[in-house]
């Protein structure tokens, strides 16, 4: 029996496309990110080149982990089976809020909570969040452009690659 597949059309990008894509610009995009912050921290005077490093590459591979987890979120609530085309932009809200809500509770949890982590006198503080305007920044700047980039590269790379035989 041979199995007939619906050719897919050139101009629509996968979603599995667009997942890799976002995965590899938020991890790009959130290691940069980290590593410019690391001032507003105090561990950037107090920690070790080390305890520095270490806190980078485990920060960043959170961020993606969490980044991933919000969009996934997002996509089961309410993506199509058409996403990126279709609803990209509610995928896109959704999953910004959620990383947005986390980070509020993360930061809050650790900065006030369980001292794992303390602002330097150089990051502003947003009221009454008591969060540090870098990571909310982090939240907002990052899945936007990123899922932007993907969307945009999934398009470009789907239209340009070879149509399959018939």
């Amino acid at each position: 029996m041979i199995a007939l597949q619906r050719p897919r059309s050139r101009s629509a990008p996968t979603w599995l496309g667009t997942l890799r894509g976002y995965a590899l610009f938020v991890g790009a995009a959130n290691l940069l990110w980290e590593i410019l912050q690391v001032p507003l921290y105090t561990i950037w005077n107090e920690g070790t080149f080390g305890e520095i490093a270490f806190s980078v590459v485990h920060c960043t591979g959170g961020d993606v982990l969490i980044a991933l987890a919000c969009l996934v979120a997002a996509l089961i609530l309410f993506g199509g089976a058409a996403w990126p085309t279709e609803r990209s932009g509610t995928v896109a809200a959704v999953a910004v809020t959620l990383g947005l809500a986390y980070t509020v509770y993360s930061e809050w949890r650790n900065v006030v909570v369980r001292e794992s982590w303390a602002y330097s006198n150089l990051m502003p503080v947003v009221p009454p969040l008591d969060t540090g305007l870098s990571p909310l920044l982090q939240w907002l700047i990052v899945p936007i452009v990123g899922l932007a980039w993907a969307r945009r590269t999934a398009v470009r790379t789907t239209a340009t690659s070879p149509r399959p035989a018939a």
